[in-house]
């Protein structure tokens, strides 16, 4: 599991980093805002979780959580000296998973870790998931079609990972806008949605004119699987 640390403080950030190594995370290191927005637009699906420092010297975590939380559906949580209310609140209504605030014992940070992990993949802990010749590796955040793989952008992998988690149940257009709403932090209408779907066929389906994956089930909405 690949893990996304952004801490200016190098003294911590090579603590923690060893310390994450030896729970066998492997981590992508980041030390201001401008290298972690590189990463996050380049390599965003290759992480699992980030750690964010909230104060950062040209940023703020604040902003790197709210860019990360419209790319992808991935946990935040922030490492932060600040303690006060108004900022943890700040915090979780930006998205931010947990808080946690320094100093602290990597043990509680390791434990916060993997509950927040847990809560968050409870729905997709199968590592493979699988229909016809289409295959997501959900810890790689990868799609493949027969092997080869499928380039999508966030937001067509969310709502591919919404249905592969639903098969053989039929998923209402508003309820996929719901859950599509939640990862991309912007306005999604019914077109969009339309357009979405559009794009996975032709990208997924060996007809997309006549879909075998993706169905639209007449007057109620999409499933895929019997």
């Amino acid at each position: 599991m690949k893990i996304l640390l952004v801490e200016d403080d190098k003294t911590i950030c090579s603590g923690l980093q060893y310390s994450l190594q030896q729970e066998g995370y492997s981590t992508i290191i980041c030390h201001n805002t401008k290298d972690a927005i590189d990463v996050i637009a380049k390599d965003i699906h290759q992480i699992q979780l980030c750690l964010f420092d909230l104060s950062l010297p040209d940023g703020s975590g604040y902003e790197l959580c709210k860019l990360v939380k419209e790319k992808s559906d991935i946990p935040v949580i922030f490492l932060t000296a600040i303690d006060d209310e108004v900022n943890v609140v700040m915090g979780l209504d930006m998205g931010a998973d947990d808080y946690i605030t320094k100093p602290f014992r990597i043990r509680e940070l390791l434990s916060r870790m993997k509950s927040v992990l847990r809560r968050y993949y409870k729905q997709t802990m199968n590592v493979v998931l699988e229909f016809g010749a289409i295959k997501i590796n959900t810890l790689e955040g990868k799609v493949y079609k027969n092997g080869e793989e499928v380039v999508l952008t966030a937001l067509e992998y969310r709502l591919l990972l919404i249905f592969f988690n639903h098969i053989g149940q039929v998923l209402t257009r508003n309820g996929l806008l719901e859950q599509i709403w939640d990862v991309a932090g912007d306005f999604v209408n019914d077109n969009t949605l339309t357009v979405y779907i559009k794009r996975l066929r032709e990208k997924l389906e060996d007809q997309p004119q006549n879909p075998t994956i993706i169905k639209t089930v007449r007057g109620l909405g999409y499933k895929v699987g019997e």
